[in-house]
């Protein structure tokens, strides 16, 4: 599998040839407002690219982490996979086909509340909560291909509550 940058579809789609900056915006919203103004004003809008920069990530802790939820999450994660499982055994076996399906979800269980626990017992407490991330941009450039460049800015320069823009 490759990322994003190994791709060449994907990485020529997302290059500009000599790329200009028309603004830098401190919202996604300011940088989609710019390039929505152009568009619906008849410019060339495939010429331009939103780039977000400085990055950072954003953790929001969601709870506390217990043995009590480790283990009902590893539980309830090997029943699903042990139902899933059974249920494919049981489509190409001519046997019980429900006894099946219940093996395979009590192995599953068994299986998914020990894996749980290991992990857990492993961190030794480093790590007693539960988390969401991601990552976001602090700042929005949009760029244009150079030739399209000044057109771009005498249209954005009459757009109307033009959102701030660092430079143009």
């Amino acid at each position: 599998m490759s990322t994003p940058a190994q791709n060449p579809l994907i990485q020529s789609a997302m290059t500009l040839n000599f790329p200009m900056s028309l603004g830098v915006y401190d919202d996604y919203a300011g940088a989609q407002k710019a390039v929505d103004y152009l568009s619906d004003n008849e410019f060339p809008v495939q010429n331009c690219l939103i780039v977000g920069t400085d990055l950072k990530q954003l953790e929001r802790v969601t709870g506390r982490l217990t043995t009590g939820k480790v283990a009902l999450g590893g539980l309830l994660s090997g029943l699903w996979m042990g139902l899933f499982v059974g249920v494919i055994f049981s489509l190409f076996g001519n046997n019980n086909a429900f006894g099946v399906i219940i093996a395979t979800m009590l192995f599953g269980a068994v299986f998914g509340l020990v894996w749980a626990l290991a992990g857990y017992a492993a961190t030794r407490g480093r790590r007693d909560f539960t988390s969401i991330s991601t990552v976001v941009a602090t700042r929005y450039e949009v760029l244009v291909e150079h030739k399209h460049a000044q057109a771009a800015r005498d249209l954005l320069a009459k757009m109307p509550g033009r959102p701030d823009a660092t430079s143009f």
